[in-house]
């Protein structure tokens, strides 16, 4: 009975320490496909304050923890069955897939250079003070653009764990999910409270005073960096997944082209940004394109409605 007793216990070791491994595989490739998403999270944490900008203070926090549950809900619930479902019964779709978001964030980082070029308003309207109707519309329309980001961070996870066991796909995009949404809107719930801490630490006087006011000045040209790096890491990111889809595809020269002047510039961090600057230029250019097909389209589709009232 002893030894039986020992072998149950060498069982329950074995498997705590099979769990173990399991829970460290899985922080790692979570911590892998993370990085790999990091374009997009940066976009995200970059497109939120935006619509909290404006709004009473008392009110900033709650609606970041709405737009949070919402995030959380669209990654665990909506994203997370379809993503796995998809790659058990349709792994093929992944790479159209990644191309079509890649696509999405070419498009939107390529309008926001546009606007800033041609100098016309983008996206990014302040929000003003909101009543409580107007709140709901602003909270659905972050929860709206998480959607199609968090697609995209998970897809770009999924993707890099489809050879694994389905039950370790799902737990790393559940981590994944979790750790981003945690991530993103805990640095925006800091971001739009900063000046506040700022103007906190002013109003109490003494040696912090200086530090406040230096802190409410800098937020502006902080969130403004913000989103500037968040343009380009959507059209970096972007831009690597078209390539990556059409060099599967078979269109090889611009992946090959890409490639061969990573290796010239001798690899490593030098090699990256060269890889990562060529991806940014391709990324702008295609999502230039596809900005000018949405624009001749949205203009055709005025032009028609336009000449419709006429008739009547």
């Amino acid at each position: 009975m002893a030894g039986g007793l020992l072998a149950l216990l060498d069982d329950v070791a074995l498997i705590a320490r099979a769990a173990a491994a399991s829970v460290d595989d899985v922080a790692a490739a979570a911590g892998k496909t993370s990085m790999k998403a990091a374009g997009v999270v940066v976009d995200d944490a970059a497109v939120t304050p935006r619509f909290v900008a404006g709004v009473s203070p008392a009110r900033e926090l709650p609606m970041i923890w709405r737009i949070t549950k919402g995030s959380l809900f669209n990654k665990l619930i909506i994203i997370l069955p379809v993503a796995l479902l998809l790659s058990w019964i349709a792994p093929w779709a992944l790479t159209p897939l990644l191309m079509i978001g890649g696509t999405y964030l070419c498009y939107e980082g390529a309008e926001k250079v546009l606007a800033k070029v041609l100098g016309h308003g983008g996206h990014d309207t302040p929000a003003q003070e909101k009543s409580a109707g107007a709140e709901d519309q602003l909270v659905k329309g972050a929860i709206m653009t998480d959607l199609i980001l968090s697609a995209e961070i998970m897809v770009i996870s999924l993707n890099e764990v489809a050879d694994q066991p389905m039950a370790f796909r799902a737990a790393v995009l559940v981590v994944v999910g979790v750790g981003i949404t945690a991530l993103v809107y805990g640095a925006v719930a800091l971001l739009v409270k900063m000046d506040d801490i700022g103007l906190h630490m002013v109003s109490r006087g003494g040696a912090g005073a200086g530090f406040g006011r230096g802190l409410v000045a800098a937020m502006p040209k902080v969130l403004t960096t913000i989103a500037v790096v968040g343009t380009f890491a959507m059209l970096w990111v972007g831009g690597h997944i078209i390539i990556v889809g059409l060099d599967e595809f078979g269109l090889t020269w611009i992946y090959d082209t890409i490639h061969h002047l990573e290796t010239a510039a001798g690899g490593g961090f030098v090699g990256w940004l060269v890889n990562t600057f060529f991806s940014l230029i391709f990324g702008l250019l295609w999502g230039g394109v596809v900005a000018f097909l949405v624009e001749g389209v949205a203009r055709l589709t005025r032009r028609g409605a336009h000449k419709q009232v006429e008739a009547h």
